[in-house]
Parts: structure tokens; C-alpha cells; sequence
């Protein structure tokens, strides 16, 4: 089991048991790990604000506060993103530390494998600011049908087949490897992705897109950095779940 997973299976053992208490040495046991690392693990949840306290003496031991816990979370590794994208926005306003930290517990709540699904999407959603620009109007981001086939290709790793009309309206039909979900500059939002048509990286203006299709196809593994767009004179932000 690695950290993550023991880290979440720490929080979801104590719950089950409270108020009930168990020592570090049971909890070593059952995670066969060593008391130390137990101890370790313990004080990184409290930091992270999980409420677990400890009692001292023979009958000792962790214990969690359980009116105080969130329970078992289902958000989907889109809907994490979906929040820390929003509240990307939210600058330096009034209770936006507040909201990140209550983001990093949705995260830290969330099981292993889910909890790295929704990083490695975060890691693909990026918001631009154009120099001078305040909040800006957000435009339309074209189709929804569209925008949830971009999410999924993303979330799944899979080829896109697009029909993308240009500034001119001329119609075409590509294949595309998802690379970048790009939101913010001129309030549009943009997929950045490696177009087999052009045998090279493009940028898409969603609401140009006219259809998306995920197909049975997987992506080949491209350095996310190849994806950047090379446009100087914007500041890209990424997502930040942690």
C-alpha cells in the first residue's frame, strides 16, 4: 500500500471505530508498517486539518472526531477539477484561503487511484491571462456535448475525431490528441492538442468545434510540455489541487 492509499485508509479505520481509540502499535499492525511511520502519518493528517487527537495513558491511543470528518466523498476526479477551476478565480478575495484548504481536503479524502486521476487532469487544465486584462467576460465555451467530450479524452487518454471550423468557416475533419484544456484568453476556452491532419501541435477554439468524438484509440505518451502554447506574452496558470 502506498501513502496515499494508507493515508486515506488511516482516516476511513479511525472513523469507523470512533469515539473508540486505537494505539499507534495496532494501527502499525494492521498497516504493517512501523510505529515511527504511523506517527509520521498521523501528524501529517492533523496538518492537513483532518480532526484526529490523541490520548495518552494505558487506554490511550488515536481517535477521530467523527461529527467533525467529512464522510466517504464520491466527486469524480472532473468534478474535484471543476472546483479548483473555480476557485482559480477567486484571486485573493475574502475566504478564497479557506476555500483551497477545504479543496486540498476533498482531495486528500479521496481514494488513491481517484485522488491521482483527478491531479493528472488538473495537471492538463491551464487558465491564461493576457497582460492588463482584470476578470474579463468568460464567453460561451461552444457545445456541452463537445466540452464533455474533451473532459472524457482527457480523463481517458483517448484520440479525438473533431470537425473544427476555421476563423473563415471553412470546415475540417482531424484527429487529435488531447494535450491542454486552455481557458481564459479573450474569455474563450481552447483545446491544445497534437493534430494528425497537421502533423503538429494546434490550438482550438471550442466554440469553432462543430462536433467531438472520442474514438477506441489510445494517445501515445507526449511530454506534457510539448503542449504549452508559445504565446510569450501570456501568464498561464495551472490548477492546483494540493
Amino acid at each position: 500500500m502506498n501513502r496515499t492509499d494508507r493515508l486515506y485508509a488511516l482516516v476511513e479505520d479511525l472513523r469507523a471505530i470512533s469515539p473508540r481509540r486505537r494505539s499507534a502499535r495496532e494501527l502499525a499492525e494492521r498497516f504493517e508498517v512501523s510505529v515511527r511511520t504511523i506517527e509520521r502519518d498521523i501528524t501529517a493528517l492533523q496538518e492537513s486539518g483532518v480532526p484526529i487527537y490523541a490520548e495518552t495513558g494505558r487506554r490511550g491511543g488515536y481517535a477521530i472526531d467523527k461529527k467533525m470528518s467529512l464522510p466517504p466523498l464520491n466527486f469524480s476526479p472532473a468534478e474535484t477539477v471543476a472546483i479548483a477551476v473555480a476557485l482559480s478565480r477567486a484571486g485573493d478575495q475574502p475566504f478564497a484561503r479557506h476555500a483551497r484548504s477545504a479543496l486540498r481536503k476533498v482531495v486528500a479524502a479521496m481514494p488513491g487511484p481517484e485522488g491521482e486521476a483527478a491531479r493528472e487532469l488538473a495537471r492538463r487544465v491551464r487558465l491564461v491571462r493576457e497582460p492588463g486584462e482584470g476578470g474579463g467576460e468568460v464567453r460561451p465555451p461552444g457545445s456541452e456535448r463537445v466540452s464533455r467530450a474533451i473532459e472524457e479524452a482527457l480523463l481517458r487518454r483517448r484520440v479525438l475525431r473533431l470537425e473544427y471550423a476555421d476563423a473563415k468557416g471553412a470546415l475540417t475533419a482531424r484527429d487529435v490528441e488531447p494535450g491542454l484544456f486552455l481557458g481564459g484568453r479573450g474569455g474563450f476556452w481552447y483545446l491544445v492538442g497534437w493534430c494528425r491532419l497537421r502533423d503538429d501541435v494546434r490550438v482550438f477554439r471550442l466554440d469553432r468545434i462543430e462536433a467531438a468524438g472520442l474514438t477506441a484509440e489510445r494517445c501515445p505518451d507526449r511530454p506534457l510540455e510539448g503542449f504549452a502554447p508559445d504565446i510569450p506574452e501570456l501568464i498561464v496558470h495551472g490548477t492546483v489541487l494540493d
